[in-house]
């Protein structure tokens, strides 16, 4: 109990140091890899391994526990107020212990972007490829459910391919995956595995509405944030 209740309170003191102090103190007593150009502002973020690489960010409010590992690539950016969770591996709870290779992890690659206000559920792996944008409030990531066949919760990554774009208040499934250059429209339901790329995918469950112009250029573009 003691030991709990310290390690709380170094967390939280950590929380509310400058960067170039907290930056020092997390490699130092986490041994996570931070690029000297990264940052992470007002925010709970404690996974057993991070990695961020150079420019890139966690903003004010996110909270980011219970995971095995998050990896930021350059220029990536989780925004405020997201909350972003798991459940980790290597623990002597009976949860999952029937899936021996699952990974709790967030992989974010270089130039994407999580807005804000979002809830990603990492118990088991979420990437997310490059020049992608999570946009809008509310989405929900989910990779863990019950399974009804077998009785236990059970758990599927999820997967988001490279410039891609997620509207506002949609549900990614666990086992579901958007391919590159796609579209999810707003409100959109993502519960399976999409392999079509420069396509537009909507509804509930979503689908395939309609093919997109290659030229766009979204997809084309070499920074990740949109003006």
């Amino acid at each position: 109990m003691i030991s709990k209740l310290y390690n709380f309170l170094i967390k939280t003191f950590l929380v509310f140091l400058p960067w170039k102090l907290k930056r020092f103190l997390l490699q130092l007593f986490y041994n996570y890899q931070l690029d000297e150009t990264a940052r992470i502002g007002l925010a709970w973020v404690y996974p057993k391994h991070l990695i961020m690489h150079a420019s890139s960010s966690i903003d004010s409010f996110t909270v980011a526990v219970n995971l095995d590992s998050i990896t930021l690539g350059h220029h990536s950016r989780i925004g405020r107020s997201n909350w972003i969770t798991g459940f980790p591996t290597l623990t002597n709870s009976p949860h999952f212990r029937h899936q021996s290779n699952r990974r709790a992890e967030l992989i974010l690659g270089d130039h994407s972007a999580i807005s804000k206000c979002h809830h990603i559920d990492c118990t088991n792996l979420v990437s997310i490829g490059t020049y992608t944008t999570i946009a809008g409030y509310r989405t929900q990531i989910l990779t863990h459910s019950i399974d009804i066949k077998i009785g236990r919760q059970h758990s599927k990554p999820i997967s988001i391919g490279s410039y891609c774009f997620i509207g506002t208040n949609c549900i990614l499934l666990g086992g579901a995956s958007l391919p590159n250059y796609s579209i999810l429209g707003a409100s959109s339901i993502l519960n399976k595995a999409h392999l079509e790329p420069y396509t537009l995918y909507a509804g509930h469950p979503a689908r395939a509405v309609k093919c997109l112009d290659q030229s766009s250029k979204y997809f084309s573009r070499n920074t990740g944030f949109v003006y």
